[in-house]
């Protein structure tokens, strides 16, 4: 009997290190929470960039991908010069591109954050949204059927 087997699902994921600056600190001494929404789009544009389809080649590939929900939550504050990882990575990719986030203190694994965020694909031509991802995106990310 002959085995089939499914090739491997490549590694959807990448961590990136943040050392919170002190402009990123607000009056109670723990990071501003907004400031976590730019922690978590640094890593996601590293996870895109590490597998070629950061914004400049999404717009070379006529499509734009704008973030249309954004789920934060709170674990414990982040404070000045503390390591973080913050790992983002890809759960689906069929009809939007949903990202999971987790930001940890670097030193004790403790976490700190987690986060969840969807785009959809928008042909910048017409304007229209896609409800399937354009094949593109399979081909970038090693998931093409």
């Amino acid at each position: 009997m002959r085995e089939s087997r499914q090739p491997a699902r490549p590694d959807l994921s990448h961590e990136i290190e943040v050392v919170p600056p002190f402009f990123d600190i607000d009056s109670m001494d723990i990071v501003w929470h907004g400031h976590y929404v730019k922690y978590l789009e640094l890593a996601r544009c590293a996870l895109l960039e590490k597998f070629d389809y950061g914004y400049t080649r999404m717009r070379e590939s006529g499509y734009a991908w704008p973030v249309v929900d954004l789920r934060l939550k709170y674990v414990r504050p982040a404070t000045f010069n503390q390591p973080l990882a913050v790992r983002a990575e890809i759960v689906e990719w069929e009809n939007r591109l949903k990202f999971e986030y987790v930001i940890r203190d670097k030193a004790t694994g403790g976490k700190v954050h987690t986060a969840m965020s969807i785009q959809v694909a928008v042909d910048m031509a017409t304007r229209e949204m896609q409800y399937v991802c354009p094949r593109v995106l399979w081909e970038r990310l090693g998931v093409a059927p």
